[in-house]
């Protein structure tokens, strides 16, 4: 092992003891894990919200146990190793021991620390984006075919994961034809690549045919719901926050992509970002969408900035540019992580207001950030829900009929009572289990949903009451109610079924 390699070793402890140091215990799981923990119960090659990659880690979470630790290792280990691969693009690119250490710094004291908390997708995509830039730098220093091949098996695997990989492409293709490296297109093993990187997709396609191609329902959904609210001022905003501790690196790279001679052939990665961060405007995308774009703009920086600051009296500017990632860090700290209470977030909100962290997807301020508040109430929820269950499945088949994903996937993963909870919500309409004829339903419903249950469902049952509600003030889910509904008077295995045709035939 090279002697730095003992470095990048530090790196990566310091990447795994921040990581299961930034969430405070008042915090239970955010509301899109449990969905993609689910998914390990429903292995298949795609599903409504994304593709099957991210079941697959789930799966193995299962197998190890399902507990917190391993919940939190997965994303914590996708962004290690996005630390160590762009310590390998600094090195691919002849960058010294500084230029690996600030763009280390740079990853490690960044908007990744937030990402690498949650289970989502979203960690393996920053990486595996990485890697497909990691593949071309290796191509064109090299001219090895092997590189083309490996760039289409990890952009294959970066669309199982999920499929904003594609706007690499979008933006790669065009940039490398406004450059001399179209002569790209001239070889005959980028089109073989391609067909291997179909091959490799191909059995979530097939699925997405047979299922009616349920993302275009999704993204439909998608716009209509939440990219509406998307500022475009504050996606710019935001992409200068990701990474605000190494801005002037990323300046740096930009600049040196455009006139550092050694890095002319990669000139095509300077206009592949503007045409990508362009895209991502033009469609009002989510800010965190860009994420996968920077790392490799850091490493060319970082590369630029070591060669610039070798000689001279300049060198004496080194210390100083790695200081600059850690303070800039240390203010963010304080507000941009679950790392303090509800309570104190809320008699601190200010700090909070100010970056614009209180705003949530309806475009309005809530008392905590809402991935904070998404975090809130499902144990309580969780337990509400096996208390009735426990009383109710004495007398019948009793159904756990809820209103979105996040309660359905919570109840499941904390339930004590061996709770299959259902919905109609997300990738759970796929998985009612119609088979026992039921005779009781606990409801959980929205709280702005609450007033219309009784008098909706109330004729259909013998006994129709409100049991309980959740009462932690501080979550999303605030006022979810969970209502008992007893002795059917009609056929609920029907309804549902019925139900599941209605809502499946809005996605055509």
């Amino acid at each position: 092992m090279k002697k730095n390699y003992w470095i990048l070793v530090l790196f990566v402890l310091a990447k795994f003891i921040l990581q299961y140091s930034l969430i405070s215990p008042e915090y239970e799981l955010h509301r899109d894990e449990y969905l993609h923990l689910d998914q390990a119960n429903h292995l298949a090659w795609g599903y409504l919200s994304v593709p099957p990659v991210n079941s697959w880690l789930a799966w193995i979470i299962k197998i190890l146990g399902n507990s917190i630790f391993w919940v939190k290792f997965f994303p914590a280990l996708c962004g290690a190793l996005t630390i160590v691969l762009t310590w390998k693009v600094v090195e691919e690119l002849n960058g010294n021991l500084f230029a690996k250490i600030l763009a280390s710094l740079g990853i490690l004291f960044s908007v990744l620390l937030r990402v690498n908390m949650l289970f989502q997708p979203t960690s393996l995509e920053i990486l595996l984006w990485l890697f497909l830039y990691y593949s071309l730098i290796k191509y064109f220093n090299s001219q090895k075919v092997k590189w083309l091949y490996i760039g289409a098996v990890i952009f294959g695997i970066g669309l199982l994961n999920k499929y904003n990989i594609a706007f690499s492409l979008l933006g790669l293709i065009p940039a490398l034809l406004l450059t001399e490296q179209r002569k790209i297109f001239m070889q005959s093993h980028v089109y073989w690549a391609a067909l291997l990187a179909l091959i490799i997709i191909s059995p979530n396609l097939l699925w997405q045919y047979q299922n009616q191609f349920p993302v275009i329902h999704h993204m439909k959904e998608l716009s209509e719901k939440q990219l509406v609210h998307v500022d475009r001022m504050g996606f710019i905003k935001s992409q200068i926050l990701f990474f605000v501790g190494v801005i002037f690196v990323l300046i740096a790279g930009w600049g040196a992509l455009l006139l550092y001679k050694p890095f002319e052939k990669f000139r095509f990665f300077f206009w592949s970002y503007i045409i990508t961060i362009t895209l991502f405007l033009f469609f009002k995308a989510k800010d965190y969408y860009a994420i996968g774009l920077y790392p490799v703009y850091i490493a060319f920086g970082a590369v630029f900035l070591g060669n610039v600051f070798e000689k001279s009296w300049k060198r004496f500017l080194k210390p100083v540019c790695l200081l600059i990632p850690v303070l800039l860090f240390l203010p963010l700290y304080n507000v941009a992580f679950p790392n303090k209470s509800p309570e104190y977030i809320v008699s601190h909100q200010s700090q909070y207001k100010k970056l614009g962290l209180l705003r949530w997807e309806d475009g309005k301020d809530h008392l905590l950030p809402q991935d904070f508040a998404d975090m809130q109430g499902w144990k309580e929820l969780a337990q509400k829900v096996d208390k009735e269950y426990s009383r109710l499945s004495k007398t019948g088949n009793t159904m756990v009929l809820c209103d979105n994903y996040g309660q359905t996937g919570a109840i499941n993963y904390y339930s004590k009572a061996g709770v299959t909870a259902m919905s109609f919500h997300a990738d759970y309409i796929n998985w009612i289990d119609l088979s026992k004829k039921y005779k009781n339903v606990i409801r959980v419903k929205d709280a702005s949903e609450v007033g219309k249950e009784l008098e909706e469902s109330g004729s259909f049952f013998e006994v129709a009451k409100l049991e309980d509600s959740i009462a932690n003030p501080y979550a999303r889910e605030r006022g979810t109610a969970v209502f008992s509904l007893q002795g059917a008077k009609t056929d609920i295995n029907k309804r549902i079924q019925d139900e599941i045709i209605e809502v499946k035939n809005e996605w055509k």
